[in-house]
């Protein structure tokens, strides 16, 4: 549902064929299509701690707009936009080589009666020492409590050896004080979007740094502790341009009374936080997915004003929210970030452009295409886990990653496609998971690996690494399950038998006393049907398609440029609910169903991928016309499926919208013979403006979702947050209940 038009798709396709990308330099190398350089330690983790913020942000780049890369002059070259193969970090402005802080009138009268020790103490940026030339992060990744209430999670840098001294190694120091209190930013007023974020680029309205607050301010209580935890050297990616480390810092916090704000830095630089519940609390989650914009989509359609780039907007928003109240974890559920922009590298330009399916599917892999995935996958990663809003959130609250999955089933067979998944889901696991399997191993045992919540499944259908699941802790009475829907994924299947094997019997291990299981996947496994629509996209009687692989009448974009199948098909084939994949998802619900039942714990999905909201509901099947359903709280079966899709992607068109939306109505039959009604919730009773919502059960306008448990009624809260007008950011909130599990035995049985 990626279409964004014939016209958009025709022109991507005439830049993908020019062949401006297959030149190579004077070292007989290709040119890449993108290439990242180390970032200025000012802009570490989103933040700029050395300057206020200008009225409009620095332009941040398009992820997946490959234009041909441009060489930089010294007169026009943003720090930000650093696509190049030759650029380099734009210095500041600067007297010795220091950049100088801008000062108000006031300020500067205050410095004139200071010593220079003085003003320089006040004025100075936080340096690391020993140096590091950082290439992203720091990130953050949250693992689970355990059974003594003690948080585990891990901080991930790319550094440049190059730029870097290892003697000694990377040091995070992370401080807390359990008797701190915690002081929230208030609310701002309606109509704006602005919080006080720090001097953040992302960030038009933040407010103006302080240079006179101590870079690192320490806890002072009596309580206070203060720990360092060297760096473990995870992997090590070597490229045209020198070799990189990756460096994993482990952390362990023992739980407050209260929540509590932690502090961290690396090797003494810039200090950052983060935020961790109380013993007693749930943890507040903020849900995502669709971090990017599809091939033939205008990031500037979605830049309002005050923002220079269609990526920020609503993420702007998110992070308000957190300075407000913060989250204890960022749950991203697919589509973290896209890579189309593979397909542009130079290197497989001669498997890109062969027009014949059979024989890509045969194409060699070299060693030269080889290093150009890796290249791609670490270039892009770098920029776009560093760049605006979105580094800012991943530096400041612990994420919690899924991979999501659209490939055909075919291709993974083939040696230039299976290498790109494998790859890709490689790293995956290096980015979002802070995971080497050659380091850490593929055993999930009590105490054999350093992500507890860890739950490996079985081989992978078409890469050679297993599946990788989470089980977490969200807070006494909440756990969620990420369930990897890659791994094992074939045409045929969503998940292998020994991932299910192992991820049920984790389920039924958790402590007793728990209300809520929030199950995040990919793809929405409660959603309107299209069966009529897949049936017909699959016929080889469909006419579209001859017209699509002879590029006949504009069509080309809509057949799949890998192996001429229609485009949309593949999405659908990913849907729970297509022919291949219903029998599966039908038993997974029923079992569920039965671990509800049994344990008497409420069942709830989070998904993505369909770039709308929407709120699907299971429930018990009451049959008779006067039958009245039973309540919620008191149904096993109720299962809501909350989905949230897409924080940056453009919505589907206007005419999928409302046939999805016609759909909804529609009622679904599937799981009758198991008791189980399948419908919609009608969640969108206004439009974000306050008018009448042309659908009730479909809202196509960018969004993403807080969840929050409810102390007194023991419900878990999700809001979908969706933009109120389109490249604003500022979001309106729309909310569905998931009810504390209320059955009695003999409502079991």
């Amino acid at each position: 549902m990626d279409n964004a038009g014939w016209h958009a798709l025709r022109r991507d396709a005439r830049e993908r064929e020019t062949g401006q990308y297959a030149a190579r330099g004077p070292d007989g190398r290709f040119r890449p299509v993108e290439q990242v350089m180390p970032m200025g330690e000012e802009f570490i983790g989103g933040f700029n701690m050395s300057a206020p913020p200008s009225p409009r942000p620095p332009p941040l780049p398009p992820k997946d707009d490959m234009g041909p890369p441009a060489t930089p002059s010294s007169s026009a070259f943003d720090p930000h936009n650093i696509r190049s193969d030759y650029a380099f970090p734009m210095p500041s402005p600067t007297v010795g080589g220091s950049r100088v802080p801008s000062v108000t009138s006031y300020e500067a009268s205050q410095y004139t009666h200071m010593s220079p020790v003085e003003r320089s103490n006040n004025l100075r940026t936080a340096r690391m020492n020993p140096h590091l030339q950082f290439m992203c992060g720091p990130l953050l990744r949250y693992d689970t409590v355990d059974e003594r209430k003690v948080w585990h999670g891990a901080a991930l840098i790319v550094t440049a050896d190059a730029g870097s001294v290892y003697e000694p190694y990377p040091t995070l120091r992370y401080s807390w004080d359990p008797d701190s209190p915690t002081a929230f930013q208030k609310k701002h007023g309606a109509g704006s979007v602005s919080v006080d974020l720090g001097p953040h680029p992302a960030d038009p309205m933040s407010m103006h740094y302080n240079p006179g607050v101590a870079a690192h301010a320490t806890y002072q209580g009596p309580n206070a502790r203060t720990e360092s935890t060297p760096g473990q050297e995870l992997w090590v990616y070597v490229g045209n341009g020198g070799t990189y480390t990756f460096w994993r810092f482990h952390i362990q916090i023992p739980l407050g009374e209260h929540e509590m704000k932690v502090q961290y830095t690396v090797n003494e630089g810039q200090e950052l936080d983060f935020f961790v519940p109380g013993r007693k609390q749930t943890m507040r989650q903020a849900t995502y997915s669709c971090n990017g914009f599809s091939a033939g989509v205008n990031p500037e359609d979605f830049r309002g004003p005050g923002f220079q780039s269609g990526y920020d907007p609503v993420w702007v928003d998110l992070l308000a929210k957190h300075a407000e109240r913060p989250f204890h974890v960022l749950v991203g559920g697919g589509d973290q970030l896209y890579c189309d922009g593979l397909t542009r590298e130079p290197e497989l330009q001669d498997w890109m452009t062969n027009p014949k399916p059979e024989e890509k599917k045969r194409y060699p892999l070299t060693q030269e295409i080889l290093s150009a995935i890796d290249r791609f996958y670490f270039n892009h990663y770098c920029q776009v886990f560093r760049s605006g809003a979105f580094a800012r959130a991943n530096s400041s609250i612990p994420m919690l990653n899924m991979a999501d999955d659209h490939d055909p089933d075919d291709l993974m067979k083939s040696p230039i496609f299976s290498t790109i998944g494998s790859r890709g889901y490689f790293f995956f696991l290096l980015f979002q998971c802070f995971i080497n399997i050659e380091l850490d191993g593929t055993s999930d045992a009590p105490g054999s690996h350093w992500c507890k919540s860890l739950i490996i499944g079985g081989p992978g259908a078409y890469i050679p690494f297993p599946s990788h699941s989470n089980l977490s802790y969200l807070g006494p009475t909440s756990y969620i399950l990420l369930l990897d829907c890659r791994a094992e994924r074939r045409l045929d299947q969503v998940c292998g038998q020994e991932e299910y094997r192992k991820v049920f019997s984790r389920m039924h291990a958790l402590p007793q006393g728990i209300e809520h299981l929030v199950v995040q996947l990919g793809i929405p496994i409660a959603y309107p049907r299209m069966v009529f629509l897949e049936n017909m996209l699959s016929s080889k009687f469909n006419p579209l398609l001859s017209l699509g692989r002879s590029g006949s009448l504009g069509l080309k974009g809509f057949v799949n440029k890998f192996n001429a199948d229609a485009e949309l098909l593949d999405d659908l084939n990913d849907h729970w609910c297509s022919k291949y994949h219903k029998p599966e998802r039908n038993w997974f619900i029923q079992q569920l169903q039965l671990f509800a039942q049994h344990r008497r714990i409420r069942i709830s999905f989070l998904s993505g991928d369909v770039h709308c909201a929407a709120v699907g509901i299971l429930k018990t099947l009451v049959k008779g016309k006067k039958s009245q359903d039973i309540p919620p709280q008191e149904d096993y079966r109720y299962m809501i499926n909350v989905v949230s899709s897409a924080i940056v992607n453009t919505p589907p068109p206007g005419g999928v919208l409302t046939l999805v939306g016609t759909l909804a109505t529609k009622t679904h039959r599937t799981m009758h013979y198991a008791d189980t009604d399948e419908t919609m919730m009608p969640i969108f009773d206004k439009d974000t403006d306050g008018s009448k919502a042309k659908s009730h059960f479909i809202m196509g306008r960018r969004n993403w979702c807080s969840v929050v448990l409810d102390q007194a009624s023991g419900d878990m809260v999700f809001e979908i947050r969706v933009e109120k007008t389109k490249g604003h950011g500022e979001t309106v909130g729309y909310a569905a209940r998931s009810p504390a599990p209320r059955w009695t035995p003999k409502q079991q049985s």
